[in-house]
């Protein structure tokens, strides 16, 4: 473990280090351990041009997409679980303003697994057969191939190596050591491969205070620790808190309305609150 750094820094400073045209990865998935605050921060700060890559889109992305702040989004698909679709994607993307490319999660997976292992490639039988490897061999990720040992067909794909990734833990030290409860999906080669990375944390804790052995996320690849109480709300943090049924389905009424039913969210939610913690003494009244 690191001992002697001290990571912290505040949510803003955080965000005001993010300069439009940056490729984000986040790792939320659907309607759990969304990192909402850090979406809320971005896009009052007006952040535009991002690419943005998400295993499996959650309520973060669709937040960003409504505000018009993603040009190009890199998933394996997603939503907001039993309450409905990503409104805020779909309709960027229809509308022409933003660009999707579609992966399986399994292969997306992989290629930041190449991206964390410095490996110049990575081979997979996922996609094949299907029309999903087409935009990704347009965009020259994805070539067919052959496995070298029975012919095989397979597909090579380039490592993933996004700018920045922001990842919401359950505890961190100020050094950056974190640790996750329950499952972790595709959040480790997230973290592993971004050339920088944040923790947003639940709670910040004693350096030494979490078991080696739980310990996620090492200190030694985190740039930024961010503390954030309920930051992930109203997604669900395993073991801390529920997702709130109610707040998610406003927000995909919302959404199903339309793109000024999305404004409205955001005049209401983000844009006219000052802070999380404002929004949140609204929304958990």
């Amino acid at each position: 473990m690191t001992v002697g750094l001290d990571r912290r820094c505040s949510m803003g400073d955080f965000v005001a280090g993010i300069a439009d045209g940056t490729h984000l990865a986040l790792a939320g998935f659907a309607i759990s351990r969304n990192a909402v605050a850090f979406a809320h921060e971005l896009v009052r700060a007006g952040r535009r041009h991002l690419t943005v890559t998400q295993v499996i889109g959650g309520l973060e992305t669709d937040l960003l997409a409504a505000a018009g702040a993603v040009d190009t989004l890199t998933y394996g698909g997603g939503s907001l679980d039993r309450y409905g679709p990503l409104h805020g994607v779909n309709q960027a993307a229809l509308g022409g303003s933003l660009t999707l490319v579609e992966y399986s999660a399994l292969a997306l997976t992989l290629r930041l697994h190449a991206g964390a292992l410095g490996l110049p490639f990575i081979a997979t039988r996922s996609m094949l057969g299907s029309d999903l490897a087409s935009a990704p061999t347009d965009r020259g990720e994805v070539r067919a191939g052959e496995n070298p040992f029975d012919g095989a067909p397979c597909l090579i794909m380039s490592p993933l190596r996004p700018d920045v990734a922001v990842v919401h833990v359950d505890a961190a030290d100020k050094a950056g050591n974190a640790a996750i409860t329950g499952p972790t999906w595709s959040i480790p080669e997230t973290a592993r491969a971004a050339r920088s990375l944040a923790v947003v944390a639940e709670e910040i804790v004693k350096v030494g205070d979490i078991d080696p052995s739980n310990v996620d996320i090492p200190a030694a690849i985190v740039d930024a620790v961010i503390p954030a109480p309920r930051g992930a709300y109203p997604t669900a943090v395993y073991g801390h808190y529920d997702y709130d049924g109610a707040h998610l389905q406003m927000y995909v009424d919302a959404g199903a309305s339309g793109p000024a039913g999305l404004a409205a969210y955001l005049e209401r939610w983000v844009y006219g609150t000052a802070s999380f913690d404002e929004y949140l003494l609204r929304a958990v009244a």
